[in-house]
């Protein structure tokens, strides 16, 4: 019997152990680069004030951990993730850009973080959340290690406003990406999967209310690439 996203979703990240060795070079090909620029986009959007210190939560293979500890005003970042296989690798790239006294990854589980309150001047997160078994329990998290006056970040895939976009991107979303995804990454159905989760996601004001919702003020979100992905942001002030 096929198991529910909802389970699916619990057990997510035996699929990412299992792509892990295909999974940054399948970013690139599939997001056509575009992807770079949307982490960027979450270093433009770090508060103001240097000696950040920053926990980056299902930090994959550490893309975004690495684009924000080489930011001058980053003093140390944490990235968690519960695949092993996405850390080692991630491990292997902190090391070969000789980051590893500002970079630090751990396995541990987004909805219930080790780390102490008030911690962490951002959290982020970057196209992970929508894996997150029970998503609202991981920004209630990520509000909690957040010192008062800190911000959060959320990158994630969203659905395009024009219907003329919309109609290209979900099919290339639900029949030109697993198809090549599960090809090329010798994975049977992981890109199916990855396909779903994104909708099932809520996104826009939706996800804008869940994070009022937990705490944060200030609340915005950034449309990026015809509304493909989303920035959303919010702050912690008291």
């Amino acid at each position: 019997m096929d198991k529910t996203l909802g389970a699916r979703k619990e057990e997510s990240y035996k699929i990412f152990d299992e792509v892990a060795g295909t999974y940054d070079t399948l970013n690139k090909i599939l997001s056509f680069g575009i992807d770079r620029y949307w982490r960027n986009q979450m270093k433009k959007n770090l508060p103001v004030g240097d000696d950040l210190k920053i926990l980056d939560l299902a930090t994959g293979t550490a893309d975004v951990a690495l684009l924000l500890g080489k930011s001058g005003k980053v003093s140390h970042v944490q990235g968690i993730d519960m695949s092993k296989g996405m850390i080692d690798l991630g491990n292997v790239k902190v090391k070969n850009q000789k980051l590893e006294s500002k970079i630090k990854l751990f396995i541990a589980d987004g909805c219930n973080l080790p780390q102490e309150d008030n911690t962490f001047d951002v959290t982020t997160v970057s196209f992970g959340i929508r894996n997150f078994p029970d998503f609202k329990k991981g920004l209630s998290e990520k509000y909690r290690v957040l010192k008062p006056g800190g911000r959060s970040m959320i990158m994630e895939f969203s659905l395009p406003s024009s219907a003329i976009v919309k109609f290209i991107y979900l099919f290339y979303f639900r029949k030109v990406l697993p198809f090549v995804g599960n090809l090329l990454s010798g994975h049977g159905d992981a890109y199916n999967y990855l396909n779903e989760t994104v909708e099932d996601f809520p996104y826009g004001n939706d996800f804008a209310n869940v994070m009022k919702e937990v705490g944060f003020k200030n609340v915005s979100f950034i449309p990026l690439t015809f509304g493909i992905a989303t920035l959303y942001i919010g702050d912690k002030i008291d």
